[in-house]
């Protein structure tokens, strides 16, 4: 504070003359970009961001103090906290590498953010303008869909700090702040989506540099019989009237919409702006599910298959295709989600597939055969639980816990074989593989001697040997009482129990199974149940043939979108002539390009109750992308630019629905280099890495807007390992991940 300098002022005068007066008498150099402060009290400065505002309306007022400051070579600000990685081994300010070649830190979970970034960085023109300080003049600070100049402010200090050519990495983290502000869906540390991101930001950008200062209301006309050229050319006058921008000079076409009634035939016409391009993957009508099998053959070992079945299909569906590997009847079969070792949920056979999901463990269920079936059937759903004995010091009293192991079982048993005794021997015979014992006897008398029950424990299984066996004739009920006590101590007692495997039922539970458990005495377990057979299956030939990669054409994709489809009922057309809204045809037609042709690739597929991700590889040209036969202009002019583009980044996202991981490709506009950008790591990259199921969003430059490279590639590269192609000092470069 110094270094002061009185100068006087006109009320009427505008922060731009003051900048410059200023710039004058510091003698700055003229290619300096400089912002202004006004120094309100002893311990706060206030921006004066908008230099179009006089003196009297920026508050400014005769004793006051402004303050003026230089960005640095680095990009930052000196007023700003450095925003970058510092380097352990040398000084950041020694630094110099290829401009452009920066990475950006993971803040937590924000590597969608820097996947955008990196792409939209590595877009020339885009990029120029900012590097130029052009974004300066553009400012709009007085649009109200826009954000006060504060997105395209806090997008211009990532970009100009990524291009000095003097950082590793850059700290975007006022960048995200901004973000967020703006756009809530943004704040915190959640997962996004890169192409959502990119969405939100482009027309930030917009808005915040939208050269139209007051727009005015442009009533739309229909096409009426019109000719589509004429119809066109209003379409952009009265979009270009109310935005002007370098985003509307990069990034935005013309589609043709074209609408037709059902009913009366009537056709709507419109012309509508586009600023990218979503386009959908086509999409399987078929799904592979892996599923086990559970013969009634006791000792056989389930069976892992792999089944085509419908995507839109039942579960009966299911059941058909794995008859015909089976050969055993669908209406045999029983479906259950296998989860916790219970049943998460037992399937009807009518119940859509899409309620399964393929992380899902589902098991396939044979049960007996009609014809044996001469009696009503119960479907008992059989848990399998160990039974732990503690005593209570406070009472002196002993009780049990139950753990649930193993696999659960579904069979279908004759009402009149619901005993005790009946489902004992049933239970055994059906456990025959993994229980070490003859199924039609018990185990000799020497091995069933288990410690003296306390007398609570012996009430207990009174109560459970009355709630489990129906009443014998008063004459009897001695005698048979005993006879369950013997099973009850042989191998294992069967309980009633909940889905959940609880001894408590709930009340009003149904469904289709009935729920029991057999408990083991741990020491019994551990003598006749062998765990290591119960875990073993046998994988079907079907596991061993490879899955094939579905590959598909960018084209197929394209020529998909332009495809007539049909209005879902949730998003009907009004039509003017029948006054009420239809599902009518809709098209979609390309009229003309952009400069900068993004396309999203729809990865996330979302139908009804049904979503997945396609990880279909997409073969995309990395040159000569010719969009001549997809455009409905036919005859150019000779004023109109060509129709092929070159490929210049890619947004790409590894995992699923819930999860991912985004990096990018991205060829630098300077030396014409390729490079994979995951974070804060940078690493070149070969032109046949590229192209990957994992691409989602592409960024395409149109041939004629192409500037030769005015530096050297790197000539060391091609003998380069992933291990020595990293960039920058190790000491340096971090990874993140989500």
């Amino acid at each position: 504070m110094e270094n002061v300098k009185p100068a006087q002022f006109s009320r009427t005068d505008s922060i731009r003359e003051l900048m410059t007066a200023m710039c004058h008498a510091f003698s700055v150099p003229p290619d300096s970009e400089c912002r202004l402060w006004m120094k309100s009290s002893d311990s706060s400065c206030e921006r004066l961001r908008n230099v179009h505002m006089s003196v009297l309306d920026a508050c400014l007022s005769s004793g006051m103090t402004v303050i003026m400051e230089m960005r640095n070579a680095d990009g930052t600000w000196p007023s700003s906290r450095p925003q970058i990685t510092r380097n352990s081994v040398e000084e950041q300010d020694s630094y110099r590498g290829q401009p452009g070649v920066c990475g950006l830190t993971n803040l937590g979970n924000t590597c969608f953010m820097n996947s955008a970034l990196q792409c939209l960085s590595n877009t020339p023109p885009l990029t120029e303008y900012f590097l130029q300080s052009s974004y300066l003049e553009e400012l709009n600070f007085t649009n109200p869909l826009g954000m006060k100049g504060e997105i395209a402010e806090a997008y211009a200090d990532v970009i100009k700090q990524m291009w000095s050519g003097r950082h590793y990495s850059v700290v975007p983290r006022v960048f995200k702040t901004k973000v967020g502000h703006f756009a809530s869906q943004f704040l915190g540390y959640q997962q996004h989506d890169s192409q959502e991101l990119l969405s939100f930001l482009l027309d930030g950008l917009h808005e915040d540099l939208n050269r139209v200062k007051n727009k005015e209301y442009i009533e739309l006309r229909d096409a009426d019989g019109r000719p589509d050229q004429e119809v066109a050319e209003e379409a952009w006058r009265n979009h270009r009237r109310r935005n002007d921008s370098v985003i509307i000079d990069t990034f935005h076409g013309l589609f043709k919409s074209t609408l037709v009634c059902p009913e009366c035939h009537k056709v709507s016409v419109t012309f509508d702006p586009f600023c990218y391009l979503s386009v959908p993957l086509p999409v399987s009508k078929e799904r592979i599910m892996e599923v086990f099998f559970v013969s009634l053959d006791p000792c056989a070992k389930p069976v892992q298959h792999r089944v085509v079945v419908p995507k839109a299909g039942k579960v009966s569906d299911l059941c058909s295709a794995l008859s015909e590997m089976t050969d055993v009847p669908p209406t045999q079969m029983v479906v259950a989600d296998v989860f916790n070792h219970r049943f998460y949920k037992v399937y009807s056979a009518d119940e859509s597939l899409s309620c399964i999901l393929d992380r899902d463990d589902i098991f396939v269920y044979e049960l007996s055969a009609p014809e044996e079936q001469q009696e009503e059937h119960v479907l008992l759903a059989l848990y399998l639980r160990e039974r732990s004995h503690y005593r209570d010091y406070g009472s002196g009293s002993s009780s049990y816990s139950t753990t649930l192991f193993g696999h659960p079982l579904l069979l279908g048993v004759p009402r009149s074989s619901c005993s005790q005794e009946a489902l004992y021997t049933l239970f055994l015979q059906r456990l025959a593989r993994t229980t070490e014992t003859d199924a039609s006897t018990d185990p000799p008398a020497e091995q069933l001697q288990q410690p003296r029950k306390t007398t609570e424990e012996e009430k207990e299984e009174d109560k459970q040997e009355e709630a489990c066996s129906p009443s014998p004739p008063a004459n009897e009920q001695p005698a048979k009482r005993r006879v369950c006590r013997k099973r009850r101590k042989s191998l294992f007692t069967i309980q009633a129990v909940n889905s959940n495997g609880m001894t408590e039922r709930v009340m009003g539970e149904g469904g289709s199974a009935q729920y029991v458990a057999i408990d083991w005495d741990p020491e019994m377990k551990k003598r006749f149940y062998n765990e290591n057979e119960a875990e073993k299956y046998v994988k079907d030939a079907s596991m061993e043939v490879p899955q094939q990669q579905t590959t598909v054409q960018l084209q197929e994709c394209i020529e998909l979108f332009t495809t007539v489809e049909t209005l879902e009922e949730e998003n009907p057309w009004y039509c003017p002539v029948c006054k009420k809204h239809q599902l009518a045809t809709k098209k979609l037609d390309l009229w003309s390009l952009p400069e900068v042709l993004i396309i999203h690739l729809k990865r996330f597929s979302y139908i009804k109750f049904t979503r997945e991700k396609l990880d279909s590889i997409v073969e995309f040209p990395l040159r000569d992308l010719d969009f001549s036969g997809f455009l409905l202009r036919k005859h150019l002019s000779d004023g109109e630019p060509p129709s092929c583009y070159d490929l210049i980044a890619v947004s790409n996202h590894y995992g699923g629905l819930r999860d991912g991981h985004y990096t990018s490709y991205a060829r630098n506009k300077d030396n014409g280099q390729w490079y994979y950008f995951d974070d804060s790591k940078v690493t070149y990259a070969q032109e046949d890495q590229i192209v990957t199921n994992a691409a989602y969003v592409l960024f395409y430059h149109r041939q004629d807007q192409i500037r030769k490279p005015t530096l050297p590639a790197p000539s060391d590269i091609t003998s380069c390992t992933d291990d020595d192609a990293e960039l920058g000092a190790s000491s340096y470069v971090t990874m993140e991940t989500d």
